[in-house]
């Protein structure tokens, strides 16, 4: 297999990312409700396509996204980039494409000035803490019982790591 192709996402994406994020909602990373018509745009003011890394499928198609972000936009952590959504279309999993988005997003994070990149993910989504946890993310700290969902409490995790420092 070859290596994904991770592009920069573009406007027209837009209606085949928001499609994407719909069919992968779940209970174990969503903490908002399940969308439903009429949808919002994927790509708005605070969602922007410059954001977002896509991965393309062999014949073109968006087949996941990455949103990377400043957490804040206060000068003394603009060092810092946090990763704010990662999906992959159901009929695209088990290729390697998050870890491929992960990846390119750290790239990106470097290029941008970077030296730390963060994320939250919730406590009972063992999947994603165990591919995080495999790319160097630790947990740096947890919101105990922080969103009741589907009747019961879940933690918050707090995750980063250390970049490379930029080249040149």
């Amino acid at each position: 297999m070859s290596a994904p192709h991770i592009r920069p996402a573009r406007p027209e994406d837009g209606d085949a990312l928001a499609r994407i994020d719909r069919d992968t909602w779940s209970p174990l990373h969503a903490v908002t409700p399940r969308p439903q018509p009429p949808y919002d745009p994927f790509f708005d003011s605070g969602h922007r396509p410059e954001d977002f890394l896509v991965a393309e499928a062999e014949d073109g198609r968006p087949a996941g996204y990455i949103r990377l972000v400043p957490p804040t936009r206060l000068a003394c952590n603009r060092h810092v980039r946090q990763i704010q959504g990662l999906a992959v279309a159901d009929w695209a999993r088990g290729r390697g494409l998050a870890r491929a988005l992960l990846r390119a997003a750290f790239d990106e994070a470097v290029r941008q000035g970077a030296t730390r990149i963060t994320l939250r993910v919730l406590g009972h989504n063992k999947p994603a803490r165990t591919l995080y946890a495999s790319e160097g993310f630790v947990v740096e700290g947890v919101l105990p019982g922080e969103f009741h969902l589907d009747g019961r409490y879940v933690d918050d995790v707090l995750m980063g790591r250390s970049l490379p420092a930029p080249r040149g």
